[in-house]
């Protein structure tokens, strides 16, 4: 079958909500996601902003239809072979007529078989050429079909592409924020910072509270049993001082 065949490829996240990524500690991804979130939170947009927005457009808009090349296959095995057999019958049932005619015997009721085979053999050489002719459309639509998903797999590589790129802009252009942000951390340190993301050198919990702390959240943050330990181990700040949001404590059920 010809249809949507499921992708081996991973599939590149995209730009992430920043209550998708940053709403509990730990965040479970890279600190480059954590940066371009808490980016987003901070309104900024990249500079692919639109030209995402319009792959994505492209990408929905396009449908690939699922075509059963087997199904039309099998039609065109079962007629010729229906189409086969009746031309031996056919031909037996001649040979059977001229054979009593050879003998002068009775042939009326050899000529009705033989009118009907023949029938039958008509009726069967046009469902063979319906069949050959539905596979012809049928492989036609499948070859329009990949090329609709090639062409849709084109506009998905490109919005990876752009996505990565949205995502490397958007962290550096609050990386600064992020720095400062550090020293306000438990576990912290500005120097642990570097040039950009790619240099970071610190805790990654660290990271973490830093990049919610920028992010200014609307919502409350919803700290794991390792990330309340972290900060109850490295300071007497509170966690909402710390992370400048509301604060959900750890559910032992959720982090058990």
């Amino acid at each position: 079958m010809t249809g949507e065949p499921p992708s081996e490829r991973p599939r590149e996240p995209p730009i992430p909500a920043p209550a998708t990524v940053l709403d509990r500690i730990p965040t479970g991804t890279s600190l480059r996601r954590e940066l371009a979130a808490a980016a987003r939170a901070r309104g900024y947009e990249s500079s692919v902003s639109d030209e995402l927005r319009r792959l994505r457009d492209e990408i929905a808009a396009i449908e690939v239809e699922s075509v059963d090349l087997a199904a039309a296959r099998r039609r065109v095995a079962a007629a010729s072979g229906e189409e086969e057999r009746l031309k031996e019958r056919v031909a037996a049932l001649r040979g059977d007529v001229r054979a009593r005619r050879a003998v002068e015997a009775e042939t009326d009721e050899a000529l009705g078989d033989l009118e009907s085979a023949a029938a039958e053999l008509s009726n069967a050489q046009t469902e063979r050429i319906a069949a050959e002719q539905a596979l012809e459309r049928a492989r036609e639509r499948a070859a329009r079909a990949r090329d609709e998903r090639d062409r849709r797999l084109e506009r998905e590589d490109r919005l990876r592409n752009r996505q990565r790129e949205a995502r490397r802009e958007l962290a550096v252009e609050v990386y600064p924020a992020f720095r400062d942000a550090l020293v306000a951390v438990p576990g912290g340190e500005r120097a642990d910072g570097g040039a950009g993301p790619s240099e970071y050198d610190g805790p990654r919990l660290a990271a973490s509270l830093a990049a919610v702390r920028i992010a200014g959240l609307d919502g409350p943050v919803t700290l794991g049993v390792e990330a309340a330990r972290w900060l109850a181990e490295r300071g007497s700040a509170s966690p909402e001082t710390v992370l400048d949001t509301a604060v959900a404590r750890p559910d032992a059920a959720r982090n058990s």
